[in-house]
């Protein structure tokens, strides 16, 4: 089967550093018969998400059922996820179909990996791409032509611990909180002996924290043609400058225990009284009976200047090979689980919320021990996340120059005038 001949080049991609030797493998008829791909196989399907997993075969089940046409999914994990992907896009194979993020899309999009979809999203009576947000196709559009499907869109929200506002004495967190207010409880919330922080945000949470706190400030990540860095805008230095209050007044964790321990983890495990969290990770949280038992959502805080609050969001794309065994039931998939039908399904299961207009409301209902509705406001004033050709590269590079400030070694004006002179640089090269 096909998707033992991905797991086999997982085991080959994390083992040895030269990508392009784990490709390989006989190739099927490229037409594929209505069982599922050429030699009879299954279609593959590659996510990265465990969570997720249960709705979308449900999902998937429901398209079997109605076109006798098999797919198998498998998780890889992120990481594993892009080794894997690369290696097959150079030893030429691939997963029939797999999701693509915006951080790589572009890269992927414009060396011609990605089977072209133009065409048959055209001509489908299931897809109808005036339904998905723009800025979301765009991210899976290059030169003029569409190579991904939108699957979901995702919104940031504040997720604290009631029981610890409880015992401070803190009003919960709600729409009248601003940047500053946030400061200011996070420190209350913060107990002498180490016992518990008031807030969680690692040096890579972008996102999730501190690209909505630069955008409220009036600041940006990049430029709007994508060709400058923004992290020397004095507005984006004043928002990142938060974070650096954060860390002066210890109401976060050491970024030791924070690269140990996901902010994720932390509130799970009673250690912080707030974090950030993308819509995502509700699939997870929902499950978690400590959260369901002492925590919940709200807004994010706004800018007190520009009374902005806006939320960064994304959206996955569904994807296909260029040169997949089996493109056309690979299409088939893809046009199935971009349709309203399952896209309605999608956000009723709690999966995800879905990229088709209007079928995201139903999915605040999926874990009623949540106010999950705050998700849904926070679509009222959204900027897409910040990409180019080489986002990994200048977010990785970010990442890095970030470790000094959380240490303490540099200043949070000198750290970002640093990543803008080399993101600028990266940029160039593009």
């Amino acid at each position: 089967m096909k998707m033992k001949r991905v797991s086999a080049l997982l085991m080959c991609a994390v083992m040895t550093a030269s990508l392009a030797a784990c490709g390989g493998g006989e190739k099927g008829t490229a037409d594929g018969a209505a069982d599922g791909g050429g030699n009879g196989e299954k279609l593959s399907v590659m996510i990265w998400d465990n969570y997720q997993e249960p709705g979308l075969k449900e999902i998937i089940g429901d398209f079997t059922e109605e076109t006798g046409i098999e797919a198998e999914v498998q998780v890889v994990q992120w990481n594993e996820y892009w080794t894997l992907l690369e290696a097959g896009a150079q030893g030429g194979e691939m997963p029939d179909v797999f999701w693509m993020h915006s951080n790589e899309s572009q890269r992927y999009m414009s060396n011609e990996i990605l089977l072209d979809l133009t065409d048959k999203a055209a001509d489908s009576e299931l897809v109808d791409m005036s339904k998905y947000p723009e800025e979301i196709k765009e991210l899976y559009t290059y030169d003029g032509k569409v190579y991904g499907i939108p699957k979901d869109i995702d919104t940031i929200a504040l997720w604290y611990n009631k029981t610890m506002f409880d015992e401070a004495g803190i009003a919960y967190p709600d729409e009248t909180w601003t940047w500053d207010t946030l400061v200011e409880n996070a420190k209350k919330l913060t107990k002498d002996d180490g016992s518990q922080y008031g807030i969680a945000i690692r040096n890579d949470t972008n996102q999730e924290a501190y690209y909505n706190m630069v955008y409220d400030m009036g600041g940006e990540i990049i430029s709007e043609d994508r060709k400058t860095s923004g992290y020397d805008n004095p507005d984006t230095i004043k928002g990142m400058q938060y974070i650096e209050k954060l860390i002066q007044d210890g109401s976060m964790p050491s970024m030791e225990t924070m690269s140990e321990n996901g902010p994720d983890v932390l509130l799970k495990s009673g250690k912080i009284a707030m974090s950030f969290h993308g819509s995502w990770m509700v699939s997870t949280f929902k499950q978690e009976d400590y959260l369901k038992e002492n925590c919940d959502c709200a807004v994010l805080p706004m800018g007190k200047e520009s009374q902005r609050r806006v939320s960064i969001y994304n959206g996955l794309g569904w994807a296909a090979a260029a040169n997949g065994d089996n493109t056309e039931n690979a299409w088939k998939l893809i046009e199935y689980l971009g349709s309203e039908k399952a896209q309605q399904k999608q956000a009723e299961l709690g999966v995800t919320m879905s990229a088709w207009e209007g079928t995201s409301d139903t999915w605040a209902a999926c874990a009623p021990e949540f106010n999950l509705k705050v998700y849904l406001d926070m679509r009222e004033d959204m900027v897409v996340r910040p990409y180019s050709r080489s986002t990994v590269t200048w977010e990785n590079r970010a990442s890095e120059i970030f470790k000094d400030v959380f240490i303490g070694n540099m200043s949070m004006e000198d750290a970002c005038k640093q990543i803008a002179k080399e993101m600028n640089e990266t940029l160039a090269e593009e």
